[in-house]
């Protein structure tokens, strides 16, 4: 008689799935919001939306993952900081544009659970909901065997925010005259991994472990760095200040990103060396002989998030970024185009 064949012989154990449920249970409640209406563990993710509380609300909603940053986890063992990154990469492209995130949702993928890996990422994710004060509301962690390497995984992550339909920020509202300011990065962020990786480790042939001149840490912990999450000082900010527009700088760095804000008849001047720029990116840019252009267009050089505000408010701005303790600087103008088809971004 031939060998009974069951789910788990076939690599899906469930039983090691229910109780990585039971294991992230507590980390989860943790971030819930009064809206949460259900425990974690049903078909889908309850919240009840105070509608009372806008007159027209319009929700805002973003997906991300954390790219071949993984890949460094992977590397070193240490799983329990890009749950901060998936978190990051999804709430600040909704609050960009003046939305607070309400709740996530996110997506772990495996070939095979491993309850400690997973729930150092999950820890990693709760933790970024907390800072970000949304809800993690639900997920998803899939086991599928030989679809992934033994010990890689991969993550997605899913948010909801709203805003107010008159305080949406797309924009629209950037004038010839207004400044740029930019916020610092925490280092690399979530982007630019796959050249970073190919300059240091293959290129430069170090490891993680590795110590660079300049590096205040070694190469492993450099990278694994968590991306900023900006969500906090941001609704604070536009609450006090007119913000006319607001650029999360990921992958595509400013020169892709900042023009996705720039309405059509201006353009932004970024003044090269108004910010300092971490060592990191030099140790790239020299390592890989990387050309300036191709930097700018890679990775976010120092600065995570770029707004556009009127001339009188630089200085208020910075002032009240500095009470979160986020370091900001004027880094550039906007100014009228001179004919339509000149590009919307240049650097001086």
């Amino acid at each position: 008689m031939a060998k009974r064949m069951t789910y788990r012989g076939a690599g899906v154990d469930i039983d090691a799935g229910n109780k990585f449920v039971d294991l992230i249970r507590p980390l989860v409640r943790k971030t819930f919001r009064p809206e949460v209406v259900t425990d974690i563990g049903g078909f889908g993710g309850l919240f009840a939306l105070k509608a009372r509380k806008y007159k027209n609300p319009i929700l805002v909603a973003s997906t991300d993952g954390v790219g071949t940053k993984l890949k460094v986890a992977f590397m070193t063992g240490k799983h329990d900081t890009v749950g901060i990154d998936l978190v990051a990469m999804c709430v600040n492209d909704v609050v960009v544009q003046g939305a607070e995130p309400l709740f996530l949702l996110d997506y772990l993928a495996t070939g095979r659970i491993s309850l400690g890996v997973s729930t150092q990422i999950v820890k990693g994710v709760a933790r970024g909901c907390l800072q970000a004060g949304c809800a993690l509301i639900g997920g998803e962690t899939a086991e599928m065997p030989s679809f992934y390497r033994e010990g890689e995984y991969d993550l997605a992550g899913f948010t909801v925010g709203v805003v107010e339909k008159r305080k949406v920020i797309d924009g629209s509202a950037i004038r010839a005259g207004d400044q740029l300011v930019g916020i610092a990065s925490s280092g690399l962020h979530s982007n630019g991994y796959s050249l970073a990786r190919k300059v240091l480790f293959e290129r430069m042939r170090l490891k993680p472990g590795s110590r660079v001149k300049g590096l205040g840490r070694n190469i492993g912990e450099e990278l694994l760095v968590p991306t900023k999450i900006y969500v906090k000082p941001l609704l604070d900010l536009i609450k006090n200040f007119p913000v006319h527009g607001m650029a999360h700088i990921t992958g595509g760095g400013i020169t892709d990103n900042l023009p996705r804000v720039i309405p059509p008849g201006c353009k932004a001047l970024v003044w090269r060396g108004a910010w300092p720029v971490p060592p990191i990116f030099e140790v790239i840019r020299q390592g890989g002989n990387v050309e300036e252009e191709e930097m700018l267009r890679t990775f976010n050089n120092g600065v995570g998030m770029i707004l556009a505000v009127p001339a009188g408010e630089v200085k208020g701005v910075i002032a009240r970024l500095k009470r979160w303790k986020e370091k900001a600087y004027p880094i550039g103008e906007i100014v009228r185009k001179l004919y339509p088809r000149e590009n919307p971004i240049s650097y001086l």
